[in-house]
């Protein structure tokens, strides 16, 4: 017994350590970024092209109530790209009361959603991957863009302030503030960028599920003219059986993206939605890895209470993405699909890559001989084609 104790202390002792370590690094990080001239600039009333600016939105929230914030970039005003960022989601008051730490990431303690955009998320979000600035490799370095940016938890569709018990016993509230955040951006957006010839609506992770959501009200309300549209979901795959109630109850989405779930898959019933109304209008695509460690976790979550990935989720993962590829195949006759199977040491824990579009990876690493940077890019030049669907068998 003495033994036993003495192991569990150590364990305790680690996981604390890990957790002081974490904070210290994100907080590091976050400290060089908010004090250097790496730090995004306020949109300034000349500003310059190429360059990346934050924008603040007085109407804006983040999730802990803190300042919110897009980022642009003023470039080719023929080519527009809307990104929808991700960030993790909130669906029920446990996942609520853990939003994402350095120190819990460190420690691999559960942890959801990123509730507010402190300086080290800058990293997450601008001058990398797609939003890269300065690599030749990247076809869009000369696009103009809009990062609407994430930390409410809601998928960008909630409107709600939800009360909950935070882990120190504290009651706290998280503003599902997504949709009025999405709202104020495409304002700016539109004035920016009155009348793009190409217009590119991807996301990311929980952006990669409001691409679908958020797309028929950005074709109605702000590009009504625009007939040149593609769209990209980058790994928006987490099935559960509760996400008709959590869009309806807990974010108080509005009526016409909660009433479009039917299913336990959220992706799979907005992109129906969407294609219904919108089908002849945008070329859809989606992009995933064959065994996403991150979404593989979620999932585990949500079935089994465990926050953590291993062989057998992720197995269950890659059967659930064969199963969402032909559905999604179905429902629109230029469904186009990205799929890789690459792993990061250290950090996809036997598992596959979550997300690439927005990673370093986005135009070094292949599939078939072709970068995703450059699937993307043909796609939105109207040449349309699959990669990687050799994986799913």
């Amino acid at each position: 017994m003495a033994k036993h104790n003495l192991l569990k202390l150590n364990l305790e002792h680690g996981l604390a350590f890990a957790s002081k370590a974490g904070d210290f690094v994100e907080q590091s990080i976050g400290n060089a970024i908010d004090n250097s001239a790496l730090k995004a600039q306020i949109l300034p009333e000349e500003p310059k092209d190429k360059t990346w600016y934050r924008v603040p939105l007085a109407k804006g929230l983040s999730g802990d109530g803190s300042e919110y914030y897009i980022y642009v970039k003023i470039a080719d005003p023929d080519k527009l790209c809307i990104f929808l960022s991700g960030g993790g989601v909130a669906w029920n008051e446990y996942t609520a009361a853990r939003p994402v730490t350095g120190g819990a990431v460190a420690s691999k303690a559960p942890n959801f959603y990123w509730n507010n955009l402190r300086p080290f998320t800058q990293i997450m979000n601008i001058n990398v991957g797609i939003t890269d600035n300065i690599s030749n490799a990247n076809p869009f370095r000369d696009w103009s863009f809009v990062v609407i940016t994430y930390a409410t938890g809601d998928f960008h569709v909630g409107n709600n302030d939800f009360t909950y018990q935070a882990e120190d016993g504290s009651e706290q509230v998280l503003h599902f503030h997504g949709k009025v955040n999405f709202e104020e951006s495409m304002k700016i957006a539109r004035k920016l960028f009155d009348h793009p010839k190409q217009l590119l609506i991807a996301g990311n992770s929980a952006g990669a599920f409001a691409v679908p959501a958020l797309t028929p009200e950005i074709l109605s309300t702000y590009y009504p003219d625009n007939h040149d549209v593609t769209l990209l979901s980058d790994s928006g795959l987490l099935l559960y059986k509760g996400w008709h109630k959590c869009a309806k109850k807990i974010w108080n989405a509005d009526e016409r993206v909660y009433k479009a779930i039917h299913t336990d898959n959220i992706t799979l019933d907005w992109y129906k939605a969407l294609i219904k109304d919108y089908g002849d209008r945008i070329r859809p695509l989606y992009a995933s890895s064959t065994r996403d460690y991150l979404l593989s976790a979620y999932y585990n979550d949500i079935m089994n209470h465990k926050y953590e990935t291993d062989a057998d989720v992720q197995q269950q993962f890659y059967e659930q993405l064969c199963v969402m590829v032909e559905e999604l195949q179905a429902l629109h006759p230029e469904f186009r699909f990205f799929i890789n199977d690459w792993k990061l040491p250290l950090v996809t824990q036997g598992g596959t890559v979550h997300t690439s579009v927005r990673e370093f990876y986005f135009t070094v690493m292949k599939m078939n001989g072709i970068s995703m940077a450059e699937w993307l890019h043909d796609a939105v030049m109207q040449k349309n084609y699959n990669v990687g669907m050799s994986l799913l068998t």
